[in-house]
């Protein structure tokens, strides 16, 4: 070979940053499998073990409290250990847990031992999230972040899409007990081999130097984890955090999305059963058309900011336009409440679900954002307030079920869920901005509208 030849070869950067993007989003589907098999599984396993729809709700909100509660000390780990450990371990344990749930029906206080096995999966899930957001930003420059933030937020309509129907065939074949075998047993195969080939980018052999360039010089930090026990987390970067106007804004949009998402996670097949009267294999083709919708309102979000981005616009611009365009549209879920047609009711939650993915960019603002050095933490903090709607969503929906005995003002608060969102990221947010530590508070730095900005 040619002295040429080589040196086209090494000029040549590899691609690897794409299969570790396919790791994040197959560890992602099963992150959100494995939390819808009991929306799947309740309208047989409430019968059966006679929980009502305010157990149901307990039992539904069990994983949120957790994932919760455990978001800061999750994301500490995170900042400590790194993503490619603590998410691959995660992994198996969450997986292990879901296989457990299969087995509840052998105990004495059936309800007890679900409650306390979902909110273990929850707690073990919480770093799930900050460590996408973390690979992310290791992984990807800025213009291509909105994409691959795209790609993994769109798991979670993957996995309902493709999930939901396979779920309730088995439950209609076998029983709901075997949705938790083998759903779990898969979760803790891709765990294995997410071990046996996710690495840091500097450590990763299948990476050369031009990738690691193409990644820096676009604003990513490939060599992150090297650096990840320089700074001292203290908790005056967590009230900075919290106190910022920006992050503020960001954290209720979120908020808002992750409640429209915990709906279609939990009730939305109890409801297609119940006020829909439609079978269970159809409530499982039915539930996986909204999906496929909001997965494509993501793939189309993702592009759309990273498209804008690439015009020379602003991050502002870039990131927030499809962020409210996508709230404000989510919002016409309520029309659901004044028809009858199973077809337009169908057609509503597909079209609220699209408008759902296509502003579902919450985590790239975050990794757009966040300070590097905790950049655990900030998403920690990011995923602590987004995800209090899986504890408020699942029990307000319950406590409205046993106190009317309808899912009208459910689908209604659902709905204003996306007007609220967008208020936040109208009047609250304002221009996007890196905010950096210095030796004692957070400071903000300059805002950026790509790679680099053009002077």
């Amino acid at each position: 070979m040619s002295l040429e030849t080589k040196a086209a070869d090494k000029a040549k950067k590899s691609n690897i940053r794409f299969i570790i993007l396919g790791f994040i989003f197959l560890a992602t589907v099963f992150n959100y499998v494995d939390r819808a098999t009991l929306s799947v599984a309740a309208p047989f396993m409430s019968k059966e073990l006679g929980f009502d729809a305010s157990m149901m709700g307990w039992a539904f909100s069990a994983f949120g409290w957790a994932y919760v509660l455990m978001q800061i000390p999750g994301g500490w780990v995170l900042d400590k250990l790194g993503a490619r450990l603590v998410y691959g371990v995660a992994l198996i344990v969450w997986s292990a847990i879901t296989v457990m749930q299969g087995y509840v029906y052998l105990f004495v206080s059936p309800f007890i031992i679900l409650f306390a096995l979902r909110f273990l999966m929850g707690a073990v899930e919480a770093p799930a999230f900050p460590a996408n957001s973390r690979l992310t930003v290791q992984w990807f420059p800025n213009k291509e972040r909105a994409f691959a933030t795209s790609i993994y937020a769109a798991a979670q309509y993957i996995s309902l899409a493709l999930f939901t129907p396979l779920m309730t065939w088995i439950l209609q074949t076998l029983s709901w007990h075997y949705i938790f075998y083998y759903i779990g047993s898969a979760g803790m195969v891709i765990g294995l081999a997410w071990l046996w080939y996710v690495r840091d980018p500097v450590r990763h052999k299948g990476v050369n130097a031009a990738e690691i360039e193409y990644i820096r010089s676009g604003g990513g930090i490939p060599d992150l984890a090297a650096a990840r026990n320089a700074t001292t987390i203290e908790m005056k970067h967590v009230k900075a955090l919290v106190c910022n106007r920006m992050m503020a804004g960001v954290y209720i949009g979120q908020f808002c999305l992750t409640s429209i998402t915990w709906f279609f996670l939990t009730w939305f097949p109890t409801y297609l059963y119940q006020a829909r009267g439609m079978t269970i294999i159809k409530v499982g083709l039915v539930a996986s058309i909204p999906a496929v919708a909001g997965f494509i309102g993501g793939i189309l979000g993702g592009l759309f900011s990273d498209y804008l981005l690439r015009r020379g616009c602003s991050l502002t611009f870039a990131r927030k336009t499809p962020v409210m365009a996508g709230m404000v549209f989510s919002s016409v879920i309520v029309g659901a409440n004044y028809v009858n047609s199973d077809i337009f009711v169908v057609f509503v939650m597909s079209v609220a679900f699209f408008a759902k993915g296509f502003g579902n960019l919450g985590w790239c603002i975050l990794s757009d954002t966040s300070p590097k050095e905790v950049l655990g933490i900030a998403g920690g903090l990011f995923n602590f307030f987004g995800n209090i709607a899986s504890i408020v969503t699942p029990l307000l929906i319950g406590y409205i079920l046993s106190a009317t005995g309808s899912f009208d003002y459910a689908i209604l608060y659902v709905g204003l869920m996306g007007i609220l969102g967008t208020c936040a990221y109208l009047f609250i947010v304002g221009p996007l901005k890196r905010l950096e530590i210095n030796r004692s508070p957070i400071i903000e730095a300059v805002p950026v509208s790509g790679a680099r900005r053009r002077r």
